[in-house]
C-alpha cells in the first residue's frame, strides 16, 4: 500500500480567477513602483525609497527618528536603511546623530536642505500618485483598496517576538 501523500492534494494551487487577480496585482504594483521611481529620479535624483525616508523624518518630532524606528516605518532591512541614509547624508539631506542614552543607537535627522528638497519634490510626486492611482478609481474602489491592503498588511506583520520582518534583520 502506497502511503505517500497525493501530489495533487499537497498544494492548494491558485484557481484561474485567483491567478488572474494575483498577476494583475503584480503587474500593477511593479508598474506603479517603476512609475514613481522614474518620476522621483527625474524630479529630484532619488529613488522612491529615499523619498519615503525623507517623508518619515519630516513627519517625526524634531524631524528625527532612531534608525531602528525608521527601518520599521519604512519596512526595510537595517542594512538597506544604513546604505540609504549614507547616500542621503552625501547629498546633505540627512545627518546621523548619536543617541545620548544608548551608545549604540543613532538618530537620522532631516536637514534643512533635505526638508527643502522634500518641499520641492512633493507636489510632483503627489501628482504622479494621483494620476497613476486615485484618478483611475472611484471613491468606492479607493475605499475597498484601502481596506484590502490593510487586511493584507495586518496578516503579514505578526506581533510575535520571533517574527521575521525586514527591520528586524
Amino acid at each position: 500500500m502506497n502511503t505517500a501523500p497525493d501530489p495533487a492534494t499537497r498544494h492548494r494551487w491558485l484557481t484561474d480567477d485567483e491567478q488572474r487577480v494575483w498577476r494583475a496585482y503584480l503587474h500593477a504594483t511593479t508598474l506603479l513602483e517603476d512609475h514613481l521611481d522614474r518620476q522621483l529620479q527625474r524630479d529630484a535624483g532619488m529613488p522612491h525609497i529615499y523619498y519615503g525616508l525623507l517623508v518619515s523624518l519630516a513627519e517625526a518630532p524634531r524631524r528625527r527618528l532612531r534608525m531602528t524606528e525608521l527601518a520599521m516605518r519604512s519596512k526595510i532591512t537595517r542594512s538597506r536603511l544604513s546604505h540609504a541614509i549614507a547616500r542621503l547624508e552625501e547629498n546633505g539631506w540627512v545627518r546621523r546623530e548619536h543617541c545620548p542614552s544608548d551608545k549604540r543607537g543613532q538618530f537620522a535627522v532631516l536637514t534643512d536642505e533635505g526638508a527643502e528638497v522634500l518641499r520641492g519634490t512633493a507636489p510632483g510626486h503627489v501628482t504622479a500618485v494621483r494620476q497613476a492611482l486615485f484618478d483611475r478609481l472611484t471613491p468606492e474602489q479607493q475605499e475597498a483598496l484601502g481596506e484590502i491592503m490593510a487586511i493584507v498588511a495586518e496578516g503579514l506583520q505578526p506581533n510575535d517576538t520571533g517574527a521575521d520582518l525586514p527591520w528586524l534583520r
